[in-house]
């Protein structure tokens, strides 16, 4: 950079000088680029913080207020970003020379509505932030005092994935060691914060997991999923039928999905509450309504269908919570109707295409009043018939509920190979298995049905069963063969 440029933005004598020295160059530019190069490492760090040369690079930072010294800004803050990774002196003295504010003041005065340099600008400052914020608690309170909740919200309705991994990762290191900051974050305001993350991140994506360990810790850990999903809508009236195909959003979508694959993920460590898992439920009977049922799916989740994702997304929640060993939630569930709207589901679906295949067109019905209804995306059989099979998981009275409602042979047909449902197969053997396992009941029906030609169960031997005649009762019944 020349002296006549360096005049235009005033920048300060001594931090030139010092700039240049340091770096044994001839230009700000230069020895900002050497020193960046030189910082990437402990030595060089710990090197240039005896030197002071990060109280320069503020100075720098103050006096580049222009659109002209863009391309300076981002090699700033690339350079304090570098003093402040690990570097405890430059993380302490960076608090006593009040650089949050500074650095917020950057933030500021960037235009959002700016080319890729000035989120460029976004970004590095955000990552000087958070190599702060990983200094500890004083640290973390001078970031969040500064920025939220506005200058954290108005970042997070940038539409970047480049400025929403960082943003995220401060408000989360943050948040998480202090129960007085995360409390904060658990307000309207803090989660209108979220809110907007998650549109961001439904919009562009993600590459970094910050926002999933937010959604985990907010969502999961603790109890906010249904007011983060309601701020996620789009207000539309509950009595406007033309637009009920528009009920949830891509947004709302978006946030099943993270928290399907966060559960997943940590079944073994998170458990679902009751609360959590009705809402989900009403989530469910919600989009069942809205979903239509006589348009086959080409694609498995996500389909880009915001109704038919959060479909497939709160089913896919629901089978994760009932695999929990939480016989309260699946109770619950099953009080409101649950398992009824599952198998009422699995009979109006046509039948598995391997059985379809074996029909006559006369046998399985072709008259348009009857045709019968088609998975609206790749899964949707399996996702219902796993479902049942972890609820029937060691519960007789789930057993017997689904024998009581004629549920037994309908499941059993879901022991074959589907084109529209991978792993249907595998699925309908552990959910048999579950329904017969410890129920002489539904084992006795199962096996009267094999024996007298009714029904033909080619997978009970692939659960370890085989139906035959007592010699002494001439009942017939199921045996171990293994």
């Amino acid at each position: 950079m020349d002296t006549a440029l360096s005049r235009e933005l005033s920048i300060p004598e001594d931090v030139i000088e010092s700039l240049l020295s340091t770096s044994n160059s001839s230009s700000v530019d230069e020895a900002l680029q050497i020193l960046t190069e030189t910082s990437r490492n402990d030595k060089g760090r710990l090197e240039l913080a005896s030197k002071g040369i990060l109280g320069a690079v503020l100075k720098l930072l103050q006096s580049l207020d222009r659109e002209s010294a863009h391309h300076l800004l981002l090699l700033s803050l690339r350079l304090l970003r570098n003093l402040c990774a690990g570097e405890a002196t430059n993380q302490n003295l960076f608090i006593e020379l009040n650089g949050v504010a500074v650095v917020s003041s950057v933030i500021n005065n960037v235009e959002f509505d700016c080319d890729d340099s000035g989120f460029g600008i976004i970004r590095a400052a955000l990552q000087v932030l958070a190599n702060i914020s990983l200094a500890g608690e004083k640290h973390q309170r001078a970031i969040w005092e500064r920025l939220f909740p506005d200058v954290f919200l108005k970042i997070a309705r940038v539409r970047r994935s480049e400025t929403c991994d960082p943003l995220c990762m401060n408000i989360y290191t943050c948040s998480d060691g202090s129960s007085e900051l995360f409390t904060e974050l658990c307000t309207d305001q803090g989660l209108a914060v979220i809110a907007e993350s998650v549109r961001t991140a439904s919009e562009v994506g993600f590459g970094e997991d910050w926002l999933k360990l937010l959604i985990s810790r907010t969502c999961l850990e603790e109890s906010h999923f249904s007011v983060l999903f309601s701020m996620l809508s789009e207000n539309i009236a509950s009595d406007n039928l033309e637009n009920l195909e528009e009920r949830f959003t891509s947004s709302q979508a978006y946030l099943l999905r993270m928290v399907s694959e966060i559960l997943n993920e940590r079944l073994k460590e998170i458990h679902m509450n009751i609360d959590f898992a009705l809402y989900i439920l009403g989530i469910f009977e919600t989009a069942v309504k809205i979903v239509d049922f006589h348009t086959r799916g080409q694609f498995g989740l996500p389909t880009g269908s915001a109704s038919i994702d959060v479909l497939g997304y709160s089913l896919t929640v629901l089978r994760d919570t009932c695999a929990q060993d939480s016989s309260a939630v699946i109770n619950s569930l099953i009080d409101k109707g649950f398992l009824d709207l599952l198998l009422s589901l699995l009979r109006e679906l046509e039948l598995p295409s391997s059985i379809r295949k074996t029909i006559s067109p006369v046998e399985g019905g072709t008259v348009d009043s009857e045709l019968p209804k088609v998975c609206p995306y790749k899964g949707f059989r399996r996702d219902i018939v796993a479902v049942i099979g972890n609820c029937s998981y060691r519960r007789m009275h789930v057993q017997d509920e689904v024998r009581e409602k004629s549920g037994l042979i309908l499941l059993l047909q879901q022991c074959v190979l589907d084109e529209d449902n991978p792993f249907l197969r595998e699925w309908g053997i552990f959910c048999a298995k579950n329904l017969l396992e410890g129920n002489a009941e539904n084992q006795q029906v199962v096996a009267s049905l094999e024996m007298q030609g009714a029904v033909d169960v080619p997978q009970l031997a692939e659960i370890g069963l085989r139906a035959e005649v007592d010699p002494n009762t001439k009942r017939t019944r199921l045996v171990n063969i293994t």
